[in-house]
């Protein structure tokens, strides 16, 4: 009779062991999230953003996402940020009625770091640090007014990163 018991309590806690292996694996997998679920996401975030410039914040994501096949895009900081192998721009979308595009070295303070040299003959940049700067657009019309700049910015940045 003992040995009944014994065996039924192994049955039951076999179950419990691998439900607990389950619940333990689960956030692991949740984690785990693709290029095609990431991407779907910032379209997600975009389609219910309520942003007067919203048409602007759209072409000039179209247009860092154009400049190198590795590019990719998460929402991070309440907004669309980008990233190679670290990120290296982020929207800064409120408050409205502006927008900015924040260039940066990643999402951490690096101990070290190099200067960037970046040409910008339109005086585009605001240096916030010497690994970060910012660029302001008033409207959709300002930033495509600024593309071209900003493209040969851009390409400067992250030829440095």
């Amino acid at each position: 009779m003992a040995a009944k018991k014994s065996a039924k309590r192994a049955t039951k806690s076999q179950p419990k062991s691998s439900a607990k292996k389950a619940a333990k694996a689960a956030p692991k997998r949740a984690a785990r999230k693709t290029a095609a679920t990431i991407a779907s996401s910032v379209d997600a975030y975009m389609s219910d953003l309520k942003h007067a410039h919203k048409d602007g914040v759209q072409d000039i994501r179209r247009l860092i996402l154009s400049l190198a096949g590795g590019i990719q895009e998460d929402v991070k900081w309440n907004a669309p940020s980008f990233y190679i192998d670290d990120h290296f721009a982020t929207f800064r979308l409120h408050p409205s009625p502006i927008f900015q595009l924040i260039l940066h070295t990643g999402a951490k303070k690096k101990a070290s770091t190099k200067p960037l040299k970046i040409d910008d003959p339109g005086g585009l940049l605001k240096w916030a640090a010497a690994d970060r700067c910012v660029v302001t657009f008033s409207s959709a019309a300002d930033a495509k007014a600024k593309k071209g700049a900003l493209t040969a910015i851009l390409r400067a940045w992250i030829g440095q990163l």
